[in-house]
């Protein structure tokens, strides 16, 4: 038997997922104290992108708004996430501005790090980790899954040996985004990176989108994985990761321990079901075994992405037809991992094939940067004739004449115009018009009014215009007071 470790993603995984990462601090604060009593090894709580849709959606400061979260969860490891070359911007980010993200990431409390590189520049994913060890953080090195012909037990084992031989790497995580492994797969590939890990713990992620990944989890269990991903039911399943309540009882009836306190789910999930509600946001999602997805590989996020590109060219009807071309995008561009940035990539390329009706006719600078080598080495080779389209295209030549810069920290605070690196961030996040909203929107809000509802507010209107703070309403059947709150 073992002593299983559960790592919490309700409001990193899950929001992302599920709420398009449009969580505002005021949504989870309070629960979050409860959150932190719940007895996990490792709180996940954010990264980049949640930063820039923060910025860009909701007007809400992310620093300000994670020092909130952070201070309110004291007894829980708070983790960040990052891609190693490319977290602060979509193409290839400076190593300057990677260090600035990861520094300002500790300065303000984040002590628990995943780092990953879907292409595996394994250097750079090192440099981070050393850097966030002078905060005496604790780092894991992902490993992100895909299948593919190229996608080895052998490669894996290859990166797992490059990863855990850094005495900076704490752990190994296994990332599934698409949901695929099975358990002929895990029967394999787990103890060919186990054998590679040098003794280190192995997490698990698997986002549930086939709906197998709490089967997954258990296989995994048996061949020497300790600590599993999940999140309250409303947050989990779907394209998110599978529910604590669920794995805590597997895991209980199977015999193996772990440290949480069971009876604290519930609140924390009743909060996020009504603040999901009110807010319009998905919640209790279920997902059936689509053979589709296992060819596309899509993340789920990457789907509403999808559907919201289509719409805006009035092709809402033809996502079966991109997923499809997803697919042979992906083949065609050496199968890259399907997680940010390349899922975007791949699926973006996809989209215009469908929309324009030639393919390769209209390519992304990203996709040129790509196959120009910009974010590393593809694990398979492009197809030869792809190559040639891209290569050829009217931006090509001036796109690979022009390698991403490595200016320094000075030169980077220099261009944007500011010392103070939390600011950096910001600017670089998101240049212009949406900063400046955001500063205009005033302080982060520490509530959110899940409660409300149009019946609700037709009721404060009618307050409003009778200028009374109570208002009867009565009928044979019942009576109700509702008085207006201050």
């Amino acid at each position: 038997m073992a002593h299983i470790e559960f790592l919490d993603e309700t409001m990193r995984d899950g929001q992302q997922s599920l709420w398009g990462m449009r969580m505002q601090a005021g949504m989870a604060l309070p629960v979050s104290p409860i959150v932190d009593r719940t007895g996990y090894r490792v709180i996940d709580l954010t990264g980049s992108s949640m930063f820039e849709c923060l910025i860009k959606y909701c007007h809400e400061n992310p620093w300000e708004g994670l020092d909130l979260l952070v201070n309110s969860m004291p007894r829980t490891k708070i983790r960040g996430g990052m891609r190693s070359n490319a977290s602060v911007t979509f193409g290839v980010t400076p190593d300057a501005l990677m260090d600035a993200w990861m520094r300002q990431l500790n300065v303000h409390g984040v002590r628990s790090f995943w780092i990953y590189d879907v292409l595996f520049n394994n250097d750079k994913t090192k440099r981070l980790a050393k850097l966030a060890k002078e905060f005496g953080s604790e780092i894991a090195g992902a490993i992100m899954f895909t299948l593919s012909p190229v996608h080895t037990d052998e490669y894996y084992a290859k990166q797992a040996d490059e990863l855990s031989a850094s005495e900076d790497i704490d752990t190994i995580l296994l990332y599934d985004t698409a949901g695929v492994l099975e358990k002929e797969r895990l029967s394999t590939l787990v103890p060919a990176i186990k054998a590679k890990s040098r003794g280190k713990p192995i997490e698990f992620h698997s986002n549930n989108l086939l709906g197998q990944s709490a089967k997954a989890y258990l296989d995994a269990i048996d061949l020497g994985v300790t600590i599993l991903h999940t999140a309250v039911r409303p947050m989990a399943n779907g394209p998110s990761v599978p529910s604590v309540e669920i794995m805590t009882r597997n895991v209980e009836l199977l015999g193996h321990t772990h440290d949480l306190d069971t009876s604290l789910f519930q609140p924390v999930a009743d909060h996020f079901e009504k603040v999901g509600k009110a807010a319009g946001f998905l919640v209790n999602q279920y997902a059936e075994y689509d053979v589709m997805s296992i060819q596309h590989q899509v993340p789920g996020g990457m789907v509403g992405t999808l559907k919201a590109q289509l719409v805006q060219h009035g092709m809402r009807e033809r996502l079966d037809e991109v997923l499809a071309e997803t697919a042979v995008v992906r083949r065609e561009l050496g199968y890259p991992g399907m997680a940010t940035p390349f899922s975007q990539l791949v699926g973006t390329q996809a989209v215009l094939n469908i929309v324009t009706g030639k393919r390769y006719s209209s390519i992304p600078d990203e996709v040129i940067q790509y196959c120009a080598g910009f974010y590393g080495q593809p694990a398979g080779p492009v197809d030869p004739e792809i190559m040639d389209r891209v290569m050829s295209s009217p931006r090509a030549k001036q796109v690979a004449a022009n390698p991403p810069p490595q200016p320094t920290i000075e030169e980077l605070r220099k261009e944007y115009g500011t010392d103070d690196d939390d600011e950096l961030i910001l600017r670089a996040l998101v240049p212009g018009e949406g900063l400046e909203k955001m500063k205009q929107a005033g302080p982060v809000k520490t509530t959110y009014p899940y409660l409300s509802s149009p019946e609700l507010d037709q009721v404060a209107r009618l307050m409003s215009i009778a200028n009374s703070p109570v208002v009867q309403i009565k009928s044979a059947e019942f009576e109700v007071s509702l008085r207006k709150s201050r």
